[in-house]
């Protein structure tokens, strides 16, 4: 097998756990006289004595030069694939038994690096961002359809990921065909629109935080900003809301909302905004209104590290609006997608917030992702969500 070899030093990282190695860490390529190391082939990861550490997907066209799949130095890639897949779906059926729509399979997280697998009862939605997982797609499809009775499966890629790995940007129906899906999240039910939906259709990464704020909401006015497909105001309606008020920029998104609300049978007073979240935060305050609840689920502000600064100026404006609106003894659920945002500077900004609008603040419950988004410890990539839940006085 063609390999490379890492310069000194440069296997810690990899012998502690991390899965990526990059084109600036490598001493050497040496390629079998057999065939030549191909982007999405495998290739050997050795250290700088060339003893062999692990064995990944190669790709020269991006600055993951490897992602690890196995330390295994002997395998059979269709078995290991079909055993990295059964073990990741049996994992989210024991935390989620009741389910059967969530997020199968988080990339690296899983041991399957850049590929993400969203099930959606017997529809699975991929989106692929390593070229290795792209030149297997077609053993990848076969084990879904014999062993998990995967009937529509198809991608919905987002276009930066693929362009920095050098593959084309482009969806693919494998199988079935792309059709609208009537899922739940265990309490509250959504029509999935996959042809106009964001993502690959649903954001499961806040599952288990809209029910956790759910919880707060009984007999409460509630504010949902950015409310997407009524995730957290839906929630909020289940649990006996007494008003709930969702606000987002998009009238598609709102719609979505709309639907759900009343494909659920939720009987509250509702109100549907379409609005700038800014603007109508502003408007509140202005107006002098208040709510018991405020949930912000904003999308990521941050998409580099050069736009970092901004963004933090803006989630800090976001949050000091959104407690000027919270009544006194209220509570405040914020969140932050943003990926180089990191925990720290997520309470920070928030700490900052309450100084600018006069609050004072406790922090009571913070968590990240929902749990069929496990992290790697040795990788702080796979950590990306933030969601902290205040109370404001």
């Amino acid at each position: 097998m063609n390999k490379l070899v890492l310069k000194r030093n440069e296997d810690r990282r990899i012998k502690q756990g991390h899965l990526w190695v990059f084109s600036n860490e490598i001493e050497k390529i040496v390629q079998s006289e057999e065939s030549g190391v191909q982007n999405g082939g495998l290739i050997e990861i050795n250290d700088y004595r060339d003893n062999y550490i692990a064995t990944g997907f190669y790709n020269a066209n991006s600055l993951i030069t490897a992602r690890v799949l196995t330390s295994r130095k002997e395998f059979d890639l269709s078995a290991l694939l079909e055993q990295k897949l059964l073990a990741s779906f049996n994992f989210r059926k024991t935390i989620y038994p009741d389910r059967n729509s969530f997020r199968m399979v988080f990339s690296e997280s899983d041991f399957l690096p850049g590929l993400i697998i969203d099930k959606y009862n017997n529809i699975f939605v991929l989106q692929v961002y390593s070229f290795g997982m792209e030149r297997n797609i077609d053993l990848i499809v076969k084990i879904l359809k014999e062993k998990f009775s995967a009937e529509n499966i198809f991608t919905k890629n987002e276009e930066y990921f693929r362009q920095i790995e050098g593959l084309p940007v482009e969806d693919k129906i494998y199988s079935g065909k792309i059709e609208s899906e009537i899922i739940d999240d265990g309490n509250v039910k959504y029509k999935i629109d996959f042809e106009s939906s964001h993502k690959t259709g649903f954001y499961f990464d806040q599952c288990d935080n809209r029910e956790f704020a759910g919880k707060f909401c009984k007999g409460k006015a509630v504010l949902d900003c950015f409310c997407n497909s009524g995730g957290f105001g839906l929630h909020a309606a289940k649990n006996g809301a007494h008003t709930v008020t969702f606000v987002d920029s998009s009238k598609h998104e709102l719609e979505n909302a709309r639907s759900n609300f009343t494909l659920n049978g939720f009987s509250c007073d509702s109100e549907f905004v379409n609005s700038d979240l800014f603007d109508f935060l502003e408007k509140c305050v202005e107006l002098k209104r208040k709510f018991d609840v405020v949930i912000i689920d904003p999308p990521a502000f941050a998409k580099n590290k050069k736009s970092l600064s901004k963004a933090i100026k803006g989630y800090e404006k976001l949050n000091r609006l959104a407690m000027e609106v919270v009544n006194n003894n209220g509570l405040l659920f914020t969140s932050s997608c943003s990926y180089h945002l990191k925990e720290n500077q997520f309470i920070e900004l928030i700490n900052s917030a309450a100084i600018k609008a006069g609050k004072q603040i406790q922090l009571f419950h913070f968590n990240n992702a929902s749990k069929d988004h496990p992290v790697l410890p040795s990788m702080e990539e796979t950590v990306y969500l933030k969601f902290a839940a205040i109370k404001v006085m």
